[in-house]
């Protein structure tokens, strides 16, 4: 069936991503500034001042949030491959050997060489529509802050500064002199600490100048790395037969599943109480101000210890590892495979899961079946864009059948709040062209129970695009006025691959899909972290706080609610009978 949705029409997205693609095509690095008039042309949404002269700090501090601390003061390089054995065929044999590094607000494996060079290990082509706009929004915003910091008087506050402190009096003088907000300052200040006063006299003295190279973009090489990380997680827990076991996938993330199966948090809640008392102040102590005075809208106890749990682990960094014995305990498996993809895999067999253990919101109807299951819960850690297609293909071809597949990520929102909750039933996916229509297993009432704030908003329509900064207004308006509203980047490859499990051939492309009638659940669950059409409102100028710990433990909630139900269906007396692999699932992978 063809499909009927327009295209965003927008040429100068589709420019920007031919330009840097033709240019990574070189052997030879490729200078930033090369893209950087495509870029500027795209009038991405997260970049509303590319094209002036005041400095856009959203997009200049979302970059240096997803890049590693020392790219400000020593990378000129950025070297782009899909494994360690594609950067040693390439000449670089001991990448590895270099100093890993990471950045605060993206996970992504890369290597600095102690001089100039940082090697990036890449999952899929989405990492590179990812990494290559952030360096060029980097660069043109680094190019205006060292016009503007530039001047003599500038530079003596800032070497001041570096003798004296950054104190509040010196950056109000800083941001007087050199025109910038004190606000955007301060935001700075709160991502460097100490080493601010440093980082501004570095940017105004030298000039920044990044390029970058691509090693191997095959489809091959992508597909190869994906399948050296699959056979690393499942060497790992050798003592589980994949290849004979039901499978429920899930996408979301590295602590909200663990927290509500293990009841750590609980086990410790006295002490984070007394941290939030002792070391805390702000948001944490009035959330708990509010449930020790009972007042009627006070947010969920195990949200609170929750969140509080990653704060206490950031100050007392050896209780880490009391959290993971408590997860092994429950038959709770983490599982990496550092020299492929950095994408944590999570392994727990359905029986393992305890009631005394799981976070009370959680309802077991049947604990004798759940006990007899033969299940397991396999969780990774959301991958970037393609990655997602590519993992879940390699996953659901070593095993014997899918009995679930449940995504929860982050999202922008064109109707919503930050922290709302949206459920698509349409995706659109940019990567394929293909328009999905899907029976979501979830609806508003799987979510409001477990939100003290934010909307639900089911019945949605969600577009994949390519990535966060190839976007613009113009880009929206057109889907917006089709009635898509979640703006994300895993759902359409995932049901690409949903496609061709269900199906015999591989996914289509520039088609109406029909996926209502998999005969396994399919749940797509996004909360908003960002809100596009309010100009520069992105997780580069604000968090998610809170509200985001609330969406997120309602939407995964809501997923293992999911598989308990879903599993205590099953009649355990026939089950070899009645769990005989799908004959779509045996068809051969797509190439």
């Amino acid at each position: 069936m063809e499909r009927t949705v327009p295209t965003s029409g927008n040429e100068d997205i589709a420019l920007y991503i031919r330009t840097y693609y033709s240019l990574l095509r070189s052997s030879r690095e490729v200078p930033i500034r090369a893209v950087a008039e495509a870029h500027m042309r795209s009038n991405s949404a997260l970049h509303v001042k590319a094209n002036e002269d005041a400095i856009d700090m959203s997009a200049f501090f979302y970059g240096i949030m997803r890049l590693p601390d020392c790219f400000l003061r020593h990378v000129n390089l950025v070297v782009m491959g899909q494994s360690s054995p594609v950067f040693q065929e390439n000449g670089y044999p001991d990448i590895e050997d270099w100093t890993e590094v990471t950045a605060p607000a993206r996970r992504r494996r890369s290597f600095f060489d102690g001089k100039r060079r940082l090697g990036v290990y890449i999952a899929s082509r989405s990492d590179i529509d990812d990494l290559i706009p952030i360096l060029a929004a980097y660069q043109i915003e680094y190019d205006k802050l060292n016009a503007i910091l530039g001047q003599t008087a500038t530079k003596d506050l800032l070497l001041k500064g570096i003798a004296e402190g950054l104190t509040p009096d010196l950056l109000i003088s800083i941001a007087e002199i050199s025109g910038l907000e004190l606000s955007d300052l301060k935001k700075l200040q709160r991502a460097w600490g100490c080493e601010t006063a440093a980082n501004l006299l570095h940017i105004a003295k030298v000039p920044c100048t990044i390029s970058v190279q691509l090693l191997a973009g095959s489809f091959v090489h992508y597909k190869r790395a994906t399948r050296r990380w699959w056979q690393g997680i499942s060497a790992k827990c050798n003592n589980i037969d994949f290849s004979a076991s039901p499978i429920y996938f899930i996408s979301s993330n590295t602590h909200s599943l663990a927290n509500l199966v293990s009841g750590y948090s609980r086990s410790i809640e006295h002490d984070l109480v007394e941290f939030i008392k002792q070391e805390e102040s702000g948001e944490l102590l009035n959330l708990l101000q509010e449930q020790e005075a009972n007042v009627a809208t006070c947010r969920n106890r195990d949200n609170l210890l929750y969140y509080t749990l990653k704060k206490f682990e950031s100050k007392y960094p050896k209780s880490v590892q009391d959290r993971l014995n408590a997860e092994v305990k429950i038959g709770f498996r983490r599982i990496n495979n550092p020299h492929f993809l950095d994408l944590e895999a999570q392994v727990m067999e359905v029986k393992s899961l305890l009631p005394e253990k799981l976070d009370a919101r959680l309802n077991i109807p049947d604990r004798e079946k759940l006990s007899a299951s033969d299940a397991l819960i396999i969780n990774i850690d959301y991958p970037l864009g393609m990655a997602a297609y590519q993992i879940l293909s390699e996953i659901s071809r070593n095993i014997s059948q899918i009995k679930g597949v449940f995504i929860m990520g982050k999202a922008a929102t064109l109707n919503g709040r930050i922290g709302d909750v949206m459920i698509p039933d349409v995706v659109h996916d940019e990567h394929s062209s293909n328009t999905y229509l899907l029976k979501n297993h979830f609806s508003a009432d799987d979510i409001v129970p477990h939100l003290t704030y934010g909307a639900v908003l089911d019945n949605q329509k969600a577009i994949t695009v390519p990535g966060t900064y190839l976007q613009n207004h113009e880009y929206m308006s057109v889907f917006y006025r089709e009635g898509y509203t979640d703006l994300e980047m895993e759902a359409g490859p995932y049901l690409s691959c949903v496609y061709e499990l269900i199906r015999p051939r591989r996914y289509p492309q520039n088609e109406i899909v029909n996926l209502q009638k998999a005969d396994f659940p399919i749940g797509i669950l996004h909360y908003a972290s960002d809100t596009p059409f309010s100009k520069g409102e992105n997780l580069g100028s604000r968090n998610l706080s809170f509200d985001g710990i609330e969406s997120t433990y309602a939407t995964t909630i809501a997923i293992l609610q999911a598989i308990i139900d879903e599993e205590s269906k099953w009649k355990r007396v026939n089950r070899k009978v009645e769990v005989t692999p799908r004959k779509e699932a045996q068809v051969l992978p797509a190439t």
